[in-house]
Order: C-alpha cells, then sequence, then structure tokens
C-alpha cells in the first residue's frame, strides 16, 4: 500500500524559510511523478509544484517561482520542497502527491495524498 509521509511545517516568519519532506513508501518512488499541492482555509487545494521522476522536468504555480525549490532524491523515496522569502499567504496545508497520469498542475491527475503538514507563516 501507497504511503505519503509529509514533515517539516511549522510556524515562521514572514521572510523565513522552510523545508518541507515527503516520504513515500509501497511503491517504485523512482517511476512516479511527484507534486506539491496547498489549502487556505476557505480555500480550494492549488497545484505548488511537481517534478518528473528523473528530475528532468520541474514545474511551479506562478505565485511561488523564485521562492520555493522541488527536488526529489529517489534513493531516499523522498521528495523536498524549500520554501524561501515566506508570506503570510503562503500560510497553508500542503500536501504532497503521487503523479498517476495527465496534467501535472491538475489534482485528478495524483492517485496518492499524504495527510498534509501545516505552514503558518505570520506577518
Amino acid at each position: 500500500q501507497v504511503q505519503l509521509v509529509e514533515s517539516g511545517g511549522g510556524v515562521v516568519q514572514a521572510g523565513g524559510s522552510l523545508r518541507l519532506s515527503c516520504a513515500a513508501s509501497g511503491h517504485t518512488f523512482s517511476n512516479s511523478a511527484m507534486g506539491w499541492f496547498r489549502q487556505a482555509p476557505g480555500k480550494e487545494r492549488e497545484f505548488v509544484a511537481a517534478i518528473t521522476r528523473i528530475s528532468g522536468l520541474i514545474y511551479y504555480a506562478d505565485f511561488v517561482k523564485g521562492r520555493f525549490t522541488i527536488s526529489r532524491d529517489n534513493a531516499k523515496n523522498t521528495v523536498y520542497l524549500q520554501m524561501n522569502s515566506l508570506k503570510p499567504e503562503d500560510t497553508a496545508v500542503y500536501y504532497c502527491a503521487l503523479h498517476r497520469s495527465g496534467s501535472l498542475a491538475t489534482m485528478n491527475s495524483y492517485n496518492y495524498w499524504g495527510k498534509g503538514t501545516q505552514v503558518t507563516v505570520s506577518s
């Protein structure tokens, strides 16, 4: 059974940094693209970043370009999201997901999800 477990969330001041991790098990991790999404209170879940299975292609939502970096370590079955220059509007629960097929920016393209990790950015 596939399991995705996020970690690294917390409370940080605006301008600070956090590094999220997502550890995968029960699946050949290197065979799949991985994505990060987030959901703020009262808002729909939205795409943040995605990385293809051998890190050949990386995609970001416009609102995180230049601030967030997605990476993966296939030997550790882990995908990361380095978040710098955090803003209060980045406050959300961040989810990692395992891609099945289709657009990397679309939730329906992912078939396994973690339970999320809370990121709170104070002003």
